[in-house]
């Protein structure tokens, strides 16, 4: 079987019609939006930053009577204190918790350096309505 050469020239020039064809084409896209996405997006961000939204972690690293508890908020404070920390209360002790870590490689790594000087330190997920 022989193909004629006149054949091979159609079809290349078949696929170089397409494929200019193909490349001429472009697209515009319009999106409309809400005025308040941006306002709605702004306020996530900032949820999210303070760890208001989802799940997260803690660290406690003291549970106790009251006084006990500010002696070590405030060593940790002075030792430590690159998170947030505070004392909760849950009946009937009194717990020094730091951080608010987004999920648990965050709170692993804290762990790391807090274990330095309250070896004690534990993770833990805090029940979501506090």
């Amino acid at each position: 079987m022989t193909i004629h050469p006149n054949s091979k020239a159609l079809t290349l020039f078949v696929f170089l019609s397409f494929y200019a064809f193909a490349k001429a084409q472009t697209a515009q896209v319009t999106i409309s939006q809400d005025a308040k996405i941006p306002q709605l997006l702004e306020l996530k961000n900032e949820l999210s930053n303070d760890n208001e939204l989802g799940d997260h972690y803690k660290i406690q690293i003291y549970s106790g009577n009251s006084a006990q508890a500010g002696t070590m908020l405030k060593r940790f404070r002075n030792k430590v204190g690159t998170w947030k920390s505070d004392i909760e209360y849950e009946t009937p002790n009194y717990k020094v918790w730091v951080g608010s870590f987004r999920n648990r490689l965050e709170a692993d790594r804290a762990l790391i350096q807090i274990k330095k000087e309250f070896p004690n330190a534990l993770i833990f997920k805090p029940d979501p309505k506090r």
